[in-house]
């Protein structure tokens, strides 16, 4: 049996750190699914999408890093549940308005469901919209 520990580990560290769909494709199914109830991520269907998104976020905030908090796995249900704090502040170009200078701290899950030893489904639990007026864009 694989160790859906270390794949998740591995996707999750690699997708926060914005290295993009290439670095994390390897564990994930080719039609890995993702949804979350965020305003910011309302469009993002597929991990593949928000691997992207996570590249772009880390371009425009060039300090982003993650502080995880807990990281939890339920081999019975096949599911892996990484819970963070996104640390950044609007330095780089891009996003919605020019670099704020402002920075957030903001508070969030990724539930990371299996099948066959590979992610299929990715949620994300986050409150985008006060990040996004940390951050001063809103």
């Amino acid at each position: 049996m694989t160790d859906i520990t270390d794949i998740a580990s591995q996707f999750f560290g690699a997708c926060q750190a914005g290295q993009g769909y290439e670095a994390c494709k390897a564990y994930c199914t080719p039609t890995a699914t993702f949804s979350a109830q965020s305003e910011a991520l309302a469009h993002v269907k597929t991990v593949e999408a928000y691997c992207g998104w996570a590249e772009a976020l880390v371009k425009i905030l060039p300090d982003a890093h993650y502080d995880l908090v807990s990281f939890a796995t339920d081999e019975r249900r096949q599911c892996v549940i990484a819970y963070a704090v996104f640390h950044g502040t609007h330095t780089g170009e891009g996003g919605p308005v020019r670099a704020t200078g402002k920075s957030c701290a903001s508070d969030y899950v990724l539930a990371m469901q299996f099948e066959g030893g590979k992610i299929r489904h990715v949620t994300k639990i986050w409150h985008s919209h006060l990040a996004m007026q940390s951050l001063g864009w809103v």
